[in-house]
């Protein structure tokens, strides 16, 4: 079964795209410019790497260099704070820098207290050296003996930092979009709904005069004619009656619906007989089901569910067929089922949840908004309505779930 496209789910998919767009944008840019920061401050790091390693190497392999000198050199050292680890070519510790002070120590030699060497936990260092090796390609110092010292560092916490900010900062973008969405969504959904209910309250205003005029001449006609029990009259009253209940249910858009307990079984047969005579006689009604279970329900929306639920298994058939409401209960969980059931076109998988959107149809006249109606109606009644299942060419079913004991708190419509 085809469609026409749905301007309301276009619509909605034009604002997710520029969305996504946009947030895509600002990713890369923020990914970019991040990657060249980090690049040019991971330069920089190295750089310092390696005046440190060369600092510490003339310390160490030079004492005897001028006091004055050597406290330069200590100067430019400390100055540089970078994790860092030298070994020798066995991957022997000589000297480290910025590590956990807990692991690392100096104590005293027990031959001479006068003295002291540096000692660390193996474990922790070891640690730390797969770490800075995976990190970084170690810097060679030659020695003037024909040996070299490999120099590992880590990043700096500015680095590691700025690494992980992209990531934080397209998180927080993500959340503002999706809070900028939904605001944004709930502002337009508000709006609707505040159109809607002018525009129902206003056309229920405006049907009350002739609906009111056309009972007064019917009246008038039954008591010029004598005609107190003519069957046209009396179907023609049935209709206006009908007017009067369709003035009614928009009236009551905005407001909070009054709930009673009704047999479902009843309210079902009275409508669809009602319904029926209206119908082609080439499409056959059936009701069956369990006849005495109840539910709270407001009878004006609950007929106006199942007209528009009827009317859409009408349009379904093409020519002739079947509508059939199955109406069952599960005991279990104080739940009432309702199936509607026709032998129509069929409504393809991909549109089970589309359809109950406003603006959905499938007729070149349609507006798209019953199943819409349906759906919120239902949703007043605390209960929930479906596509059961539906094959094409061969019909569908449609299934609404109520309570059959429902503590319910009435909402606004």
């Amino acid at each position: 079964m085809l469609s026409r496209k749905n301007p309301y789910r276009y619509n909605q998919q034009q604002w997710k795209a520029f969305l996504f767009l946009f947030a895509a944008l600002i990713a890369a840019a923020s990914l970019i410019y991040t990657n060249y920061l980090v690049k040019s401050l991971s330069k920089s790091e190295r750089t310092k790497a390696e005046v440190w390693a060369m600092s510490t190497r003339s310390i160490i392999t030079m004492p005897d260099v001028d006091d004055q000198f050597i406290s330069f050199i200590y100067a430019v050292r400390d100055s540089l704070s970078l994790p860092a680890i030298i070994t020798d070519e066995q991957n022997h510790v000589i000297f480290w820098r910025d590590l956990d002070s807990t692991k690392t120590n100096i104590a005293p030699i027990e031959s001479d207290t006068s003295h002291s060497k540096l000692t660390y936990d193996p474990e922790y260092f070891e640690k730390q050296l797969n770490i800075m090796k995976k990190r970084h390609k170690p810097i060679i110092l030659p020695l003037d003996t024909g040996e070299e010292w490999l120099v590992y560092y880590k990043d700096s916490q500015a680095l590691q930092n700025l690494r992980v900010f992209p990531y934080v900062q397209l998180s927080l973008i993500g959340l503002f979009l999706i809070i900028a969405y939904t605001v944004f969504n709930s502002i337009r959904k508000s709006e609707q709904n505040l159109v809607w209910v002018g525009m129902a309250k206003e056309a229920a205003h405006q049907l009350g005069t002739p609906i009111s005029s056309l009972m007064g001449w019917l009246e008038l006609v039954r008591i010029k004619y004598e005609a107190e029990d003519d069957s046209v009259l009396d179907e023609m009253e049935n209709d206006v009656k009908r007017l009067e209940i369709v003035a009614d249910r928009f009236s009551k858009i905005g407001s909070i619906p009054s709930l009673s307990s009704h047999v479902v079984y009843d309210r079902v047969r009275d409508y669809m007989n009602y319904f029926r005579i209206r119908t082609s006689d080439k499409i056959t009604f059936e009701l069956k089901g369990d006849q005495q279970v109840e539910a709270m329900i407001n009878v004006q929306l609950f007929d106006w569910i199942i007209e528009n639920l009827l009317k859409n298994a009408v349009n379904a058939i093409s020519s002739e067929g079947k509508i059939s409401v199955n109406i069952s209960e599960n005991i279990a969980k104080e739940e009432i089922f309702i199936d509607i059931s026709d032998t129509g076109k069929g409504i393809p998988k991909s549109d089970f949840e589309t359809i109950f959107q406003p603006g959905f149809t499938t007729r070149k006249r349609g507006w798209g908004l019953g199943l819409s109606l349906t759906k919120r109606m239902v949703h007043y009644h605390k209960g929930h309505i479906f596509v059961k299942e539906s094959e094409i060419g061969k019909g569908s079913t449609f299934r609404i779930i109520l309570k059959s004991n429902l503590k319910y708190e009435p909402t606004q419509i």
